[in-house]
């Protein structure tokens, strides 16, 4: 049976999550700026490596925005912690998939059905051959047919907007995540 999946004026109840690098508190809804959480699928994920990578480039310019970013994989803390260790931004475990089950995030055979999904595939294999990224564990206890999911949050706990992946390489880039923001500010002004 399919979760109920969240809309623009949903309300998110607030939360501390974990950053897996240093063990921060992660408050969800931040209650000084935007969230944008992601979830994204495994550790070692090509797809989500190269998304991330994107997001990282542009980071200081999404800090500026208001913006913080949390990010989170259905890996465990362990496997995770050597993949995202670099990243300039909170990283959260969540290997039972309970925030998954909550965001109404879920798992398809369509992950990996659009040519755009095997695209970004080709390139991230590329960057764990090239030793740009390490490759993931054979074995996946989440699965590896996840389905990306994005939500602007408010201070409030209001879902701004909200966005499920239709195959595994379907995310905000940071373009929309900009504007989608930058919309909500004169929303909430």
């Amino acid at each position: 049976m399919p979760s109920v999946q969240l809309d623009t004026g949903s309300i998110v109840r607030t939360r501390t999550l974990t950053a897996v690098a240093d063990g921060a508190p992660v408050a969800v809804p931040d209650p000084e700026r935007l969230v944008h959480l992601q979830f994204r699928r495994f550790a070692g994920c090509p797809i989500c490596h190269l998304h991330l990578r994107s997001v990282v480039r542009r980071h200081a310019e999404i800090e500026a925005a208001g913006i913080r970013e949390v990010v989170v994989f259905h890996s465990g803390a362990d496997e995770l912690r050597e993949h995202v260790a670099d990243l300039p931004f909170a990283v959260v475990a969540d290997p039972r998939k309970r925030l998954y089950a909550e965001f109404g995030v879920e798992s398809s055979y369509r992950a990996l059905l659009a040519a755009r999904a095997w695209r970004a595939i080709a390139v991230g294999t590329l960057d764990i051959l090239r030793g740009r990224a390490k490759p993931p564990t054979l074995v996946q206890d989440g699965g590896r047919l996840g389905l990306p999911a994005d939500f602007l949050i408010a201070p409030d706990g209001g879902v701004l907007a909200a966005g499920y992946g239709v195959h595994a390489d379907d995310q905000w880039p940071v373009e929309k995540l900009l504007t989608l923001a930058a919309q909500a500010r004169t929303v909430l002004a």
